[in-house]
Protein backbone atom coordinates (compact mmCIF):
# COMPACT_ATOMS: atom_id res chain seq x y z
CA UNK A 1 0.00 0.00 0.00
CA UNK A 2 2.80 2.38 0.92
CA UNK A 3 4.56 1.57 -2.36
CA UNK A 4 1.39 2.43 -4.29
CA UNK A 5 1.03 5.74 -2.46
CA UNK A 6 4.68 6.51 -3.18
CA UNK A 7 4.16 5.79 -6.89
CA UNK A 8 1.12 8.06 -6.97
CA UNK A 9 3.10 10.83 -5.27
CA UNK A 10 5.98 10.43 -7.73
CA UNK A 11 3.57 10.51 -10.67
CA UNK A 12 1.97 13.66 -9.29
CA UNK A 13 5.36 15.35 -8.91
CA UNK A 14 6.34 14.41 -12.49
CA UNK A 15 2.99 15.68 -13.80
CA UNK A 16 3.44 18.94 -11.89
CA UNK A 17 6.91 19.39 -13.36
CA UNK A 18 5.58 18.76 -16.85
CA UNK A 19 2.89 21.36 -16.30
CA UNK A 20 5.43 23.90 -15.11
CA UNK A 21 7.63 23.23 -18.14
CA UNK A 22 4.70 23.54 -20.51
CA UNK A 23 4.22 27.25 -19.74
CA UNK A 24 7.88 28.12 -20.38
CA UNK A 25 9.87 28.08 -23.59
CA UNK A 26 13.27 29.01 -24.96
CA UNK A 27 14.07 29.96 -28.52
CA UNK A 28 17.53 30.70 -29.91
CA UNK A 29 17.57 32.87 -33.03
CA UNK A 30 20.50 33.95 -35.19
CA UNK A 31 20.33 37.73 -35.65
CA UNK A 32 22.43 40.18 -37.65
CA UNK A 33 23.50 43.15 -35.55
CA UNK A 34 23.64 46.75 -36.70
CA UNK A 35 27.37 46.45 -37.46
CA UNK A 36 26.82 43.41 -39.69
CA UNK A 37 28.02 40.82 -37.19
CA UNK A 38 25.87 37.80 -36.31
CA UNK A 39 24.92 36.91 -32.75
CA UNK A 40 22.70 34.40 -30.99
CA UNK A 41 19.61 35.88 -29.40
CA UNK A 42 17.89 33.94 -26.63
CA UNK A 43 14.17 34.51 -26.23
CA UNK A 44 12.42 33.09 -23.17
CA UNK A 45 8.72 33.20 -22.37
CA UNK A 46 6.85 32.24 -19.22
CA UNK A 47 3.10 32.48 -19.70
CA UNK A 48 2.41 31.78 -16.02
CA UNK A 49 4.55 34.71 -14.82
CA UNK A 50 3.51 36.61 -17.96
CA UNK A 51 7.03 37.69 -18.91
CA UNK A 52 9.24 37.65 -22.01
CA UNK A 53 13.04 37.94 -21.86
CA UNK A 54 15.35 38.76 -24.76
CA UNK A 55 19.10 38.37 -24.25
CA UNK A 56 22.08 38.68 -26.58
CA UNK A 57 25.73 39.73 -26.64
CA UNK A 58 26.91 42.66 -28.73
CA UNK A 59 30.09 42.62 -30.80
CA UNK A 60 32.00 44.55 -28.09
CA UNK A 61 31.07 41.89 -25.51
CA UNK A 62 28.27 43.85 -23.82
CA UNK A 63 25.47 41.58 -22.60
CA UNK A 64 22.01 43.05 -23.19
CA UNK A 65 18.94 41.76 -21.33
CA UNK A 66 15.42 43.02 -22.00
CA UNK A 67 12.55 41.80 -19.82
CA UNK A 68 8.87 42.61 -20.30
CA UNK A 69 6.63 42.14 -17.25
CA UNK A 70 3.10 42.21 -18.69
CA UNK A 71 1.39 41.81 -15.32
CA UNK A 72 3.02 44.93 -13.87
CA UNK A 73 3.32 46.92 -17.13
CA UNK A 74 7.09 47.21 -16.65
CA UNK A 75 9.97 46.80 -19.08
CA UNK A 76 13.55 46.42 -17.91
CA UNK A 77 16.71 47.09 -19.93
CA UNK A 78 19.97 45.77 -18.48
CA UNK A 79 23.39 46.33 -20.04
CA UNK A 80 26.50 44.64 -18.69
CA UNK A 81 29.27 46.72 -20.25
CA UNK A 82 32.82 45.39 -20.22
CA UNK A 83 35.23 47.81 -18.57
CA UNK A 84 38.51 49.13 -19.90
CA UNK A 85 41.21 48.67 -17.21
CA UNK A 86 43.66 50.85 -19.16
CA UNK A 87 41.24 53.74 -18.58
CA UNK A 88 40.89 53.01 -14.88
CA UNK A 89 37.59 51.16 -15.11
CA UNK A 90 36.56 48.00 -13.30
CA UNK A 91 36.06 44.69 -15.15
CA UNK A 92 32.45 45.49 -15.97
CA UNK A 93 29.75 48.06 -15.34
CA UNK A 94 26.04 47.34 -15.11
CA UNK A 95 23.29 49.76 -16.12
CA UNK A 96 19.56 49.27 -15.62
CA UNK A 97 16.70 51.29 -17.07
CA UNK A 98 13.07 50.78 -16.00
CA UNK A 99 10.11 52.11 -17.95
CA UNK A 100 6.39 51.64 -18.51
CA UNK A 101 5.50 48.81 -20.89
CA UNK A 102 2.95 49.94 -23.44
CA UNK A 103 0.24 47.63 -24.72
CA UNK A 104 1.16 45.96 -27.99
CA UNK A 105 4.94 46.46 -27.86
CA UNK A 106 5.46 42.70 -28.07
CA UNK A 107 3.29 39.68 -28.70
CA UNK A 108 1.66 38.14 -25.58
CA UNK A 109 3.80 35.80 -23.49
CA UNK A 110 1.50 32.83 -24.15
CA UNK A 111 1.94 33.32 -27.91
CA UNK A 112 5.70 33.65 -27.48
CA UNK A 113 5.78 30.42 -25.44
CA UNK A 114 4.31 28.54 -28.42
CA UNK A 115 6.63 30.09 -31.00
CA UNK A 116 8.88 27.71 -32.94
CA UNK A 117 11.20 28.17 -35.92
CA UNK A 118 11.41 25.76 -38.82
CA UNK A 119 14.92 26.76 -39.95
CA UNK A 120 17.10 27.53 -36.89
CA UNK A 121 20.25 28.15 -38.98
CA UNK A 122 18.73 31.05 -40.93
CA UNK A 123 19.96 34.52 -39.91
CA UNK A 124 16.88 36.59 -39.09
CA UNK A 125 16.18 40.16 -40.16
CA UNK A 126 13.28 42.18 -38.79
CA UNK A 127 10.19 42.76 -40.92
CA UNK A 128 9.90 46.33 -39.62
CA UNK A 129 12.51 48.78 -38.33
CA UNK A 130 10.89 51.06 -35.79
CA UNK A 131 12.19 54.52 -34.97
CA UNK A 132 14.63 55.13 -32.12
CA UNK A 133 12.91 55.93 -28.82
CA UNK A 134 14.65 58.40 -26.52
CA UNK A 135 14.36 58.26 -22.74
CA UNK A 136 15.41 61.00 -20.34
CA UNK A 137 15.93 59.04 -17.13
CA UNK A 138 15.44 61.65 -14.40
CA UNK A 139 14.77 59.44 -11.36
CA UNK A 140 16.72 56.73 -9.55
CA UNK A 141 14.88 53.66 -8.28
CA UNK A 142 15.41 52.51 -4.71
CA UNK A 143 16.28 48.84 -5.19
CA UNK A 144 15.41 47.91 -1.60
CA UNK A 145 11.69 48.29 -2.38
CA UNK A 146 11.68 47.63 -6.11
CA UNK A 147 9.86 44.31 -5.63
CA UNK A 148 6.66 46.28 -4.95
CA UNK A 149 6.83 47.48 -8.55
CA UNK A 150 8.06 44.24 -10.15
CA UNK A 151 9.71 41.24 -8.53
CA UNK A 152 11.92 40.87 -11.61
CA UNK A 153 13.74 44.19 -11.14
CA UNK A 154 15.92 42.89 -8.32
CA UNK A 155 16.86 39.74 -10.24
CA UNK A 156 17.77 41.57 -13.43
CA UNK A 157 19.31 44.73 -11.92
CA UNK A 158 20.97 43.50 -8.73
CA UNK A 159 24.50 44.15 -10.07
CA UNK A 160 23.66 47.71 -11.20
CA UNK A 161 23.58 49.00 -7.58
CA UNK A 162 22.97 52.76 -7.72
CA UNK A 163 22.72 52.91 -11.52
CA UNK A 164 19.04 51.91 -11.77
CA UNK A 165 17.12 54.66 -13.52
CA UNK A 166 13.54 55.44 -14.44
CA UNK A 167 11.49 58.49 -15.47
CA UNK A 168 9.31 60.78 -13.37
CA UNK A 169 6.44 60.29 -15.81
CA UNK A 170 6.67 56.51 -15.34
CA UNK A 171 6.76 56.94 -11.56
CA UNK A 172 3.55 58.99 -11.76
CA UNK A 173 1.87 56.36 -13.95
CA UNK A 174 2.74 53.46 -11.63
CA UNK A 175 1.68 55.34 -8.50
CA UNK A 176 -1.68 56.15 -10.10
CA UNK A 177 -2.08 52.43 -10.83
CA UNK A 178 -1.60 51.65 -7.14
CA UNK A 179 2.01 50.45 -7.11
CA UNK A 180 3.99 51.09 -3.94
CA UNK A 181 7.72 51.68 -4.35
CA UNK A 182 10.41 54.28 -3.69
CA UNK A 183 12.57 56.54 -5.79
CA UNK A 184 15.42 58.50 -4.30
CA UNK A 185 14.31 62.03 -3.37
CA UNK A 186 16.93 63.95 -5.33
CA UNK A 187 16.01 65.06 -8.83
CA UNK A 188 18.35 63.77 -11.53
CA UNK A 189 17.90 66.61 -13.97
CA UNK A 190 20.16 65.85 -16.92
CA UNK A 191 19.04 68.75 -19.13
CA UNK A 192 21.14 71.26 -17.17
CA UNK A 193 24.26 69.09 -17.11
CA UNK A 194 27.14 69.10 -19.56
CA UNK A 195 27.35 65.92 -21.61
CA UNK A 196 29.98 63.42 -20.50
CA UNK A 197 31.42 63.34 -24.02
CA UNK A 198 32.32 67.04 -23.80
CA UNK A 199 33.43 67.05 -20.14
CA UNK A 200 37.19 67.15 -19.57
CA UNK A 201 37.24 66.54 -15.81
CA UNK A 202 36.92 62.74 -15.25
CA UNK A 203 35.39 63.27 -11.77
CA UNK A 204 32.76 65.84 -12.74
CA UNK A 205 29.03 64.94 -12.80
CA UNK A 206 27.66 64.87 -16.32
CA UNK A 207 24.83 63.71 -18.57
CA UNK A 208 25.67 60.26 -19.92
CA UNK A 209 24.09 58.64 -22.97
CA UNK A 210 23.74 54.96 -23.74
CA UNK A 211 22.18 53.45 -26.81
CA UNK A 212 21.18 49.89 -27.61
CA UNK A 213 19.26 48.09 -30.33
CA UNK A 214 16.91 45.15 -30.13
CA UNK A 215 17.53 43.80 -33.62
CA UNK A 216 14.83 41.14 -33.69
CA UNK A 217 11.79 40.51 -31.50
CA UNK A 218 8.21 39.31 -32.15
CA UNK A 219 6.15 42.49 -32.05
CA UNK A 220 2.82 41.49 -33.58
CA UNK A 221 0.70 38.46 -34.41
CA UNK A 222 -0.26 37.80 -38.02
CA UNK A 223 -3.78 36.70 -38.91
CA UNK A 224 -4.88 34.88 -42.05
CA UNK A 225 -8.29 34.11 -43.50
CA UNK A 226 -9.22 30.61 -44.54
CA UNK A 227 -12.38 29.42 -46.19
CA UNK A 228 -14.38 30.47 -43.15
CA UNK A 229 -15.09 34.04 -42.13
CA UNK A 230 -13.05 34.06 -38.91
CA UNK A 231 -9.33 34.94 -39.17
CA UNK A 232 -6.80 32.69 -37.46
CA UNK A 233 -3.26 33.19 -36.14
CA UNK A 234 -0.76 32.21 -38.80
CA UNK A 235 2.57 33.67 -37.73
CA UNK A 236 4.32 36.67 -36.26
CA UNK A 237 5.69 39.99 -37.43
CA UNK A 238 9.20 40.80 -36.21
CA UNK A 239 10.53 44.26 -35.38
CA UNK A 240 13.82 46.01 -34.72
CA UNK A 241 13.99 49.02 -32.44
CA UNK A 242 16.65 51.33 -31.02
CA UNK A 243 16.64 52.97 -27.60
CA UNK A 244 18.65 55.92 -26.34
CA UNK A 245 18.92 56.65 -22.62
CA UNK A 246 20.15 59.98 -21.23
CA UNK A 247 20.88 59.89 -17.52
CA UNK A 248 22.88 61.38 -14.66
CA UNK A 249 26.36 60.10 -13.92
CA UNK A 250 28.14 61.11 -10.69
CA UNK A 251 31.39 61.45 -12.65
CA UNK A 252 32.59 61.03 -16.22
CA UNK A 253 34.87 58.12 -15.32
CA UNK A 254 31.76 55.91 -15.25
CA UNK A 255 30.71 56.93 -18.77
CA UNK A 256 33.82 56.46 -20.88
CA UNK A 257 31.95 54.74 -23.73
CA UNK A 258 30.41 58.15 -24.49
CA UNK A 259 33.82 59.25 -25.80
CA UNK A 260 33.84 56.46 -28.37
CA UNK A 261 30.20 56.70 -29.44
CA UNK A 262 28.73 60.08 -30.23
CA UNK A 263 24.93 60.13 -30.23
CA UNK A 264 23.60 63.17 -32.07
Amino acid sequence: MNARVALVQIAFVVFTLLLSVSVCSQLTVLVRLNDGQITEELLEADSEKDIITVEFRQTDGTLITFLSDFKRHVKIFHALVLGEPEKGQSQYQALCFISHLDHGELIPSEAMARLRQKYPHVVRSADERRSVEQFTMNAALNMSRSWHLSTHIHNVCRDARDLVYTRQQDVKYWLEKGSVFDVFPQSLNVTDLQSCSSTTDPWQPCACSYRLNLEWFPCQLKYCRGQGSNPYKCGIKSCSKGYRFDFYMPHKQLCLWDEDNYYP
